[in-house]
This record gives structure tokens, C-alpha cells and sequence, in this order.
């Protein structure tokens, strides 16, 4: 089913690729815009990750560098059974985070500096394991190909009033269908990428809270994100605005209309979601295979104050070391 989806977006992406075409120089241009798909296409589905990482200056990080996110993240794809994918970090001080990759086997998350500075060691792993959930789920290919191929449409579109519209190119709607094209092709590839990532993210959240075990953890983090994308600029997404979609939040500025034309599905009713799930586990976000790292609480667990080892985070956290909450006093969260 999913191979299937995808062929059924790239289809989709690529006729309308065609029509944008079609608009600007007629017959001859559509199949200018076929040829150009057609490469596309298959230049997406190999490199389209590394682009959109390069978009927001991604830099990948290993161990050494960055020893608690490696290793969190190394943990949360064993409990998912899925391969350790690759780790990026982006110096941006907006907490965001997404996820890339044609498949689980080449795949790579990425988080902002803003996001593991502000959040807690626990929202983190919420977060990541929401990642790894579109990961497994093979969500990362069709949103890394629609922001590609959304990006390239939203471009041949901007360009439509340079190159469009003159009697030589065979256009049969004229500088009308110029027109045409720089509205309607944007519009029509914001409601792909909406169609895609709105009906992804409730999925992904409730795979990430059984991957990390609390879903209080997520949507605690999700209130914080929100909260932060909506103070904080985001210079690289602006700039890149169809890769919104990939992002756990929608990094942009001017999201306004929450409901008809966002790429993410309302936060609150997410968090809500979030929630419910963790009141149908029993104990207020309790876990069952995650193991009792905070005494079955959330991250606003109270116990004695122990200053993490160096890392991403590097700042004072409390540690509930009594063991309370399915009585074990060993620690097997994501953290260790």
C-alpha cells in the first residue's frame, strides 16, 4: 500500500508539474515539464533527503559529538526495530524537528538547536520517537519527494511571469494562463503536501508515544514547540516553505488558518489525543514496555536533583531514584 501511495503522488506531482507547464508554454511546454518530472522524479526518490538536510543546514553528528541524543536515539529505533538512522542537528534556535529518508534502512532525523536546549531530556525522546514513527510507517519518502517536487513547482511558477505568456511559446490561454500558473500551481501543491502530513501526524504521534512509552512526554513537548515556533523565525524554512509539512510543527511564520490551509493538524487536538492515550494506560501517561525510568511519571516528576553527564542538553534535571511507580529501581528509559 505504500509503494502504491507513492506512485499515486508522484502521478499526481508530475501531472501537475505537466499543467503548470501546459500554462506557460502550452504543448511544447508540458512536455518540456514531462521530461523534466520524469528526471526529477528519480533524482528525488535517491537525493531529495540530502537536499531538503541541506536546505536547513543540517549536520550530521555522531557519538562523540553529541552522546545523549546519539544514544536516545540509538535506544528508541531498537524499541521500533528499525535501523539506527543517521542524526543531524540544525543551529537554528527554533525547536523543531524532522525526519528523511527513502526508507527505513536510509534514514536520518534531525533536531534544532532550539529544540534540545529547551525541551526536557523526556520531551526530546517524545519527539524523536515521533520521527522514527514516520520512519517506520515510510512516511519520510512521500513527504521528502512532495517537498522536492512542491518546491520545484512553486519555483516553475515564480518563474511562469519572466518566461510565460509570449505569443511564441504556443500558449493557448496566453499571459492568462500565466497567471493561472502562479496562483493555482502553489495553491494545488500546498493542498498535496496538507493532504499528506495532516493525515500522518496523528498516526505518527501515537506510534512515538508507545515507541517512548509516555505520550505525556510528547505532548508536553508539543505545547513547547508550538509555543516556540510561534515566537521564533525560522530564516531556512522560510525560505524553503514546502518542506513545512515534514516538520513535527509547522515552522512558518505566517500560519494563520489553522484548520482549511495548515500542512499539521491543530495542537491542541493533538496534545488532547495525546492525552486520552496516556489516561487509557493507566497512571496519568503510564508506560508498559518502555520500563519505569521516572517511576511511571511524566517529566514533571519530582525526586532528587542529579546533574546529567555533558551533552546536548547540559543543564540540572530531577531524576526520580526511588523506584517508585511498577516497583523497579533500575532505569531502562531511552536515557539510561
Amino acid at each position: 500500500m505504500n509503494y502504491f501511495r507513492t506512485a499515486l503522488l508522484l502521478a499526481a506531482m508530475t501531472a501537475l508539474f505537466m499543467g503548470v507547464g501546459f500554462l506557460i508554454g502550452g504543448e511544447s511546454g508540458m512536455m518540456i515539464a514531462l521530461v523534466v518530472a520524469a528526471a526529477m522524479n528519480l533524482f528525488s526518490y535517491w537525493n531529495s533527503d540530502k537536499m531538503v538536510l541541506r536546505m536547513h543546514h543540517a549536520v550530521e553528528a555522531n557519538e562523540r559529538q553529541a552522546p545523549e541524543l546519539f544514544h536516545m536515539v540509538r535506544e528508541l529505533a531498537a524499541r521500533a526495530d528499525l535501523p539506527m538512522p543517521k542524526v543531524y542537528i540544525i543551529n537554528n534556535p527554533q525547536p523543531n524537528a524532522f525526519a528523511t529518508g527513502r526508507n527505513p534502512q536510509n534514514a536520518a532525523v534531525a533536531a534544532t538547536t532550539g529544540l534540545l536546549e529547551s525541551l526536557s531530556k523526556e520531551e526530546v525522546a517524545g519527539v524523536m520517537a515521533h520521527e522514527l514513527a514516520h520512519v517506520k510507517n515510510h512516511d519520510t519518502l512521500i513527504m521528502t519527494l512532495t517537498a522536492t517536487i512542491a518546491g520545484a513547482i512553486s519555483m516553475l511558477a515564480n518563474f511562469a511571469f519572466f518566461f510565460g505568456g509570449n505569443r511564441e511559446n504556443n500558449n493557448p490561454l496566453g499571459f492568462i494562463g500565466v497567471i493561472v500558473a502562479m496562483i493555482v500551481a502553489p495553491l494545488a501543491a500546498m493542498l498535496v503536501q496538507m493532504a499528506i502530513s495532516r493525515t500522518r501526524e496523528y498516526a505518527a504521534d501515537r506510534m512515538g508515544a508507545e515507541i517512548c512509552g509516555n505520550p505525556i512526554w510528547l505532548a508536553s513537548a508539543l505545547g513547547k514547540i508550538a509555543g516556540g515556533a510561534a515566537r521564533i523565525h525560522n530564516p531556512d524554512a522560510e525560505r524553503n516553505p514546502a518542506t513545512a509539512h515534514m516538520f513535527i510543527i509547522n515552522p512558518l511564520s505566517g500560519e494563520r488558518m489553522d484548520n482549511l490551509f495548515s500542512t499539521h493538524p491543530n495542537t491542541e487536538n493533538r496534545i488532547r489525543a495525546l492525552q486520552e492515550m496516556a489516561g487509557s494506560m493507566g497512571g496519568g501517561g503510564g508506560y508498559s514496555s518502555a520500563g519505569a525510568a521516572y517511576g511511571g511519571r511524566g517529566p514533571a516528576s519530582e525526586g532528587p536533583v542529579r546533574r546529567d553527564p555533558p551533552g546536548p542538553w547540559g543543564r540540572t534535571r530531577r531524576h526520580d531514584d526511588t523506584g517508585s511507580g511498577g516497583g523497579s529501581s533500575g532505569r531502562s528509559g531511552p536515557w539510561g
